[in-house]
């Protein structure tokens, strides 16, 4: 064989080896297959390990029995139900999981009692929950004679505490709602149910519960927003919901002690939305909604459109049209494999790295802890006021990723964005392990951080180390 032949087969002596990847137009000519897929491979090397992203919420690990189900059901389109009809029937089954954890009712069905969809993430069940909060208020308005059309006295309004996700904002501009903002203060980081009320009148549309604060991992208190709103409806011309945004406690909660109501047990509360892709255990791409009832009340007709399923017609709710049936199937994989006790031990594990990981915090010395994890898995902590050193959070979060660790640092929602908090979201897939390696790694930052700082602010060190630079 010609030795030129025998090197262009090799990756190594390939023509695209030794060239820039194409970025801005399609190349002229094809590559082979593996060679692409190095080259792919290579361009993603300096992207994050999955296990050290303490940043995000979504799941970076699943079994190989899932990958190979997820490969398997790629080539499928979930919004054809009667073309996929396995995948229909395990989404409503994911569905029907759901509901009951949320406690929607014993013996109830889905469809004929309750109703609910998969979304792409747990955003489209927001923005479902706030379409079907919305429309049941203007055809409820309409009934009661409002001049809904007359938006400077009947501007449909939304109230929800400053620490939103921003998908919340997105809904409101998106559908011209008002977004009346109940703000945080060092006393509370939750929802002010103290002050809830002042925000509604007769054009609120809903108040958003949220079952997991994404900026430090608080829950509101939606069992006393529940009261709130029910002793507001004996008078109200028009009665108020509840949407809870559950998108990552929706799936924690359930399977651990320490959680006041705050799902459909609570009588106000008319729809949830939860992440799959978070404590689901789903890679990113799944979301779910579930109403609490099936009627056009709670889910109006307008939001509800007919398609074929088995033999039958059932309602399609979900804003996205095509989309890959293998997260459906991932899901399903997961309840079925783990069911109660497995989540549960999962979760109580979960737990269990969170609270280790705030002890040792609280040995430093220097952090205040926001949220220690006895509830949702979420560490948030700030540096302790009048401490004397010369570096921040954001100093330490540039320090830890040098050894491969993501920790953010970020300002906490407005009325208190002048405090700065770092923040490790626990998974599943972070063990014990894990978490102790990151505290070894913690230290070594925090001293290097120390040592570093001292260098640069001792005026001897700097004059020494400037004399020594002149020879």
């Amino acid at each position: 064989m010609d030795k030129n032949i025998e090197l262009e087969e090799s990756f190594l002596g390939s023509v695209e080896a030794g060239k820039s990847l194409p970025t801005d137009t399609l190349p002229e000519e094809p590559m082979d297959a593996d060679i692409a897929e190095q080259l792919v491979q290579h361009y993603r090397l300096n992207e994050a390990k999955a296990n050290q992203n303490l940043a995000t919420f979504c799941t970076t690990q699943m079994e190989p029995q899932a990958d190979r189900l997820m490969t398997d059901a790629l080539n499928t389109n979930a919004i054809d139900k009667s073309e996929y009809p396995k995948t229909a029937a395990m989404e409503s089954y994911c569905v029907s999981m759901i509901a009951h954890l949320w406690h929607v009712g014993e013996g109830k069905k889905m469809y004929k009692d309750f109703i609910g969809t998969s979304t792409v993430g747990s955003s489209e069940g927001c923005m479902l929950g706030g379409l079907a909060l919305l429309m049941s208020w203007k055809n409820r308005a309409k009934a009661a004679g409002f001049d809904i059309e007359d938006l400077h006295v009947h501007k449909p309004n939304l109230v929800i505490m400053s620490g939103y996700q921003v998908v919340w904002e997105k809904f409101c501009t998106y559908w011209n709602v008002d977004m009346r903002q109940v703000p945080i203060d060092q006393n509370h980081m939750s929802l002010d149910t103290d002050h809830v009320m002042d925000y509604v009148d007769d054009n609120t549309i809903g108040i958003i519960g949220i079952q997991g604060i994404t900026y430090t991992g608080a829950v509101d208190d939606i069992e006393k927003l529940d009261q709130l709103v029910t002793e507001y409806n004996k008078t109200a011309t028009l009665p108020v919901r509840i949407h809870v945004d559950a998108a990552f406690g929706g799936l924690f909660a359930p399977f651990v002690d320490g959680f006041k109501p705050w799902d459909f047990r609570l009588k106000n509360v008319v729809s949830i939305n939860v992440s799959g892709h978070k404590y689901g255990m789903v890679y990113p791409g799944i979301g779910w909604v579930v109403w609490r009832e099936n009627t056009t009340d709670v889910l109006p007709k307008e939001m509800r459109f007919e398609v074929a399923y088995l033999g039958d017609k059932v309602d399609s709710i979900a804003i996205n049209f095509s989309h890959s049936g293998a997260h459906i199937t991932g899901q399903y994989y997961n309840f079925i494999r783990f069911g109660l006790t497995g989540y549960k031990a999962i979760m109580n594990n979960v737990r269990k790295v969170s609270l280790k990981l705030t002890d040792e915090l609280k040995k430093f010395g220097i952090f205040e802890i926001l949220n220690d994890g006895s509830q949702l898995p979420i560490n948030c902590w700030k540096l302790k006021d009048g401490l004397d050193q010369n570096w921040d959070l954001y100093d330490l979060e540039d320090a830890l990723a040098k050894y491969g660790w993501q920790v953010p640092a970020y300002p906490l929602p407005k009325d208190r964005d002048d405090v700065i908090i770092s923040r490790i979201v626990v998974r599943p897939s972070m063990t014990m392990t894990i978490a102790d390696d990151f505290i070894d790694d913690l230290k070594l930052a925090i001293n290097n951080l120390n040592k570093a700082k001292l260098v640069h602010s001792d005026p001897e060190t700097v004059k020494m180390t400037d004399t020594v630079a002149s020879h």
